[in-house]
C-alpha cells in the first residue's frame, strides 16, 4: 500500500440528496513519480455531491431528442460497406451491454461486434445471460487470460491493494481498442460514463472516453500491476510477456486507425432500471436466482462473476460504502426511491458479507480465511471503523 495512497477526508459527510459519502474515490487518478494517489469525490458548500449536481442541474435539462440525433449522425458516420462491422460493443452479457448492442442493431441497423473480457469465475446466471446475448444475432469475441497468471495477479492485488478486481479491470478496459484495431472498427460504444456515478461533472459531460484510460504513448514503460512493478512481479514468476494481454493499445496505433471510444449514456438517458426493463422485454434475461444479490436489494446487476461480491465488500471496508449504497444513489436520482427509503436499505444491506462464493474466491487466490481476514482488518481506515468487543462497526452511518 506504500505506493498507492488513498486521500480520504477525515470528516465524513453524506450527500443531502442521495446517500453517498465524501469517502467515495473519484475517477481521476493522479500520478506523482511512482506513487498513485486517488482522491475522494467533492461536495459543494450545501453538502450535495457532484453526481447529484450533474444529474439535477445538467442531465435533467438535456435535450434528449437532440442527443438522439447526434447518435444517429454518429452511426451514419461509422457505417462502412468495406468492413464486416460498424461498431464494437464491449460487455459481459449483462443488462447494460445487451441494451446497447441490441439498440444499435435494431434502431440504427448497425453491424455490431460484441466482445467480452472473461470473468474470473462464471456464475450460472452469467453463463445463461451470455448465451442469450449471443443468440440475439451478434458475432462475439471472448478474451480469457491465462488462469494461472490471472489468479496470481488477483491474489497480489488483494494483498497489496485490497482490490481483487484490479487486474480484471485493467484487462477489460484495454481489450476493446486492440480488437477494434485488428478488425478495422472505428467506433467503440461503452454504456455508462463513469463520470455520472464517480462524481466527475466534466467527465460526465463528454461523449468520448479520455484516451489516457485505454491507451498509452508507451505501453511497455513503467508497468504496474497489482500494485507491483515488473521487477517485483518477476519474483512471483509473472513476466512482461505474461502481461501482454493486459497492456493498453499504443497511442500511435489508436490515432493511426482513427478509433473513437464513446459512451452510450451521452446520447440516451441512462437508467439501470430502464435498461433492465428493456432487456426483459427483448431477451430471456436471468436475474439473481437467490432473489437479490448479497450486499444489496437489487437482483439484476453485476451477476456474471463469482468475485463481484468481494469487489463490493472491499469497497465497503476501505471507504465505508457498500453495494446497497451504490444502488440506492442511482435509484434516488432516477426516481425509484426516496432518500428515507434508501437510508433504510443501506442500513439493512450495506456491508453484508458475500458468503455464497467466498470459498471459491479463497481457492482461486490460494488464501486461507485467517490470512483473508487479517488483510481485511488491517486496511480498515481508523477514521471510519472502530472495534466494539469482537465486532467492527462504522463510526459514521448515513442519516
Amino acid at each position: 500500500m506504500k505506493k498507492n495512497k488513498l486521500i480520504l477526508p477525515k470528516k465524513v459527510i453524506f450527500c443531502k440528496i442521495c446517500v453517498q459519502s465524501n469517502q467515495r474515490p473519484r475517477t481521476t487518478v493522479e500520478f506523482k513519480k511512482k506513487d498513485i494517489s486517488i482522491k475522494s469525490l467533492s461536495f459543494n458548500k450545501d453538502d450535495i455531491c457532484d453526481a447529484c449536481r450533474y444529474h439535477y442541474e445538467i442531465k435533467e435539462n438535456i435535450n434528449w431528442k437532440d442527443r438522439e440525433k447526434k447518435l444517429k449522425d454518429l452511426c451514419n458516420k461509422h457505417k462502412s460497406f468495406k468492413n464486416n462491422y460498424d461498431v464494437l460493443v464491449p460487455g459481459s452479457g449483462g443488462k447494460d451491454s445487451i441494451y446497447v448492442a441490441h439498440y444499435l442493431k435494431k434502431k440504427y441497423n448497425m453491424r455490431v461486434l460484441i466482445c467480452t473480457w472473461s470473468p474470473h469465475m462464471y456464475t450460472p446466471e452469467g453463463i445463461k445471460n451470455m448465451q442469450e446475448w449471443q443468440k440475439m444475432g451478434f458475432d462475439h469475441i471472448q478474451v480469457t487470460p491465462n488462469y494461472e497468471i490471472h489468479s496470481k495477479l488477483t491474489r497480489l492485488a488483494f494483498k497489496k491493494l485490497v482490490n481483487p478486481f484490479q487486474p480484471f479491470i485493467m484487462g477489460q478496459k484495454n481489450m476493446a481498442p486492440k480488437i477494434a484495431s485488428k478488425y478495422n472498427i472505428k467506433l467503440i460504444m461503452y454504456g455508462e460514463n463513469n463520470g455520472e456515478v464517480h462524481n466527475d461533472i466534466e467527465m460526465a459531460k463528454q461523449p468520448k472516453m479520455n484516451e489516457d484510460f485505454y491507451s498509452s504513448k508507451n505501453p511497455n514503460k513503467n508497468l504496474y500491476f497489482s500494485g507491483l512493478n515488473s521487477q517485483q512481479l518477476s519474483k512471483h514468476k509473472i513476466f512482461d510477456e505474461d502481461l501482454e494481454i493486459y497492456k493498453p493499445i499504443s497511442r500511435e496505433l489508436l490515432n493511426k486507425n482513427k478509433i473513437e471510444v464513446h459512451f452510450f449514456s451521452y446520447y440516451k438517458k441512462w437508467s439501470p432500471h430502464e435498461n433492465y426493463y428493456y432487456v426483459m422485454k427483448n431477451c430471456k434475461f436471468t436475474t439473481n436466482q437467490d432473489g437479490r444479490s448479497e450486499g444489496t436489494y437489487t437482483k439484476f446487476s453485476s451477476l456474471d462473476d463469482k468475485l463481484d461480491g468481494q469487489h463490493y465488500f472491499t469497497t465497503f471496508i476501505k471507504f465505508g460504502i457498500g453495494r446497497a449504497t451504490a444502488d440506492c444513489c442511482r435509484d434516488i436520482r432516477d426516481g425509484f426511491l426516496s432518500r428515507d427509503e434508501a437510508i433504510k436499505l443501506v442500513k439493512k444491506y450495506d456491508g453484508e458479507f458475500p458468503k455464497k462464493y467466498f470459498l471459491d474466491f479463497l481457492d482461486y487466490i490460494k488464501m486461507t480465511q485467517t490470512e483473508y481476514w487479517d488483510i481485511i482488518d488491517k486496511v480498515r481506515p481508523k477514521h471510519l471503523w472502530r472495534k466494539v468487543g469482537n465486532k467492527w462497526e462504522l463510526k459514521n452511518k448515513v442519516y
